[in-house]
């Protein structure tokens, strides 16, 4: 169950997990306990980064007194500009992609068992697409009382393109098929594209 997170300035995207019901818990929760503690708040690094901490704090306490939702957690993807700056909050194994002067980079890092694999160069990023264990996690928000959130600054550029996306699209297309749909000149095309090819 995936939330969009839009309001107050931000472009996000909570990828939860730990069942239908605690995954839906856990990514409604970040995203709505997001925009309740950025409302009227300036951007900034550290007001993000905060908030995302004290809404762990709150979805880690929900599961510690039900049962039910133990084991839920959410991935993290949040964009936030300002004028000459995007500040980029990351858990998980969400994405955001970066299109600029016609080439797409990954510009956050998985937090995932294969990702590591890659980065320590036992896998290729080709085996990793397809490893039985690509989806399990190293690091969400919910699944303990702290949570320790990659904070990035990117200078903004005119003509910039972000994609913001959890697996769910990037786990379902090659690489070469995102770039080129993403490049589509309309915004709402290339979105509706991207969501077409993911289902």
């Amino acid at each position: 169950a995936s939330s969009v997170i839009l309001g107050n300035g931000l472009f996000g995207v909570a990828d939860g997990m730990g069942g239908h019901n605690g995954g839906e818990i856990a990514s409604a929760g970040l995203r709505d306990g997001l925009l309740r503690k950025t409302e009227g708040k300036e951007p900034s690094a550290e007001v993000l980064e905060e908030a995302v901490k004290k809404v762990n704090f709150e979805i880690w306490e929900q599961q510690e007194k039900d049962a039910s939702l133990t084991g839920m957690g959410t991935t993290l993807t949040i964009l936030w500009p300002v004028e000459d700056q995007m500040i980029i909050g990351q858990v998980g194994d969400s994405r955001a992609y970066l299109i600029r002067n016609d080439e797409m980079k990954q510009v956050t890092c998985d937090h995932s068992m294969v990702a590591d694999m890659v980065r320590r160069g036992v896998l290729t990023e080709e085996q990793a697409a397809c490893h039985p264990m690509r989806n399990y996690i190293t690091r969400a928000v919910g699944t303990d009382d702290a949570v320790e959130v990659d904070m990035l600054s990117i200078p903004r550029m005119k003509g910039d393109r972000w994609i913001v996306c959890s697996d769910g699209l990037y786990g379902q297309i090659s690489k070469q098929e995102l770039e080129e749909t993403a490049k589509t000149a309309e915004l709402e095309e290339a979105a509706g594209k991207l969501l077409v090819l993911a289902l």
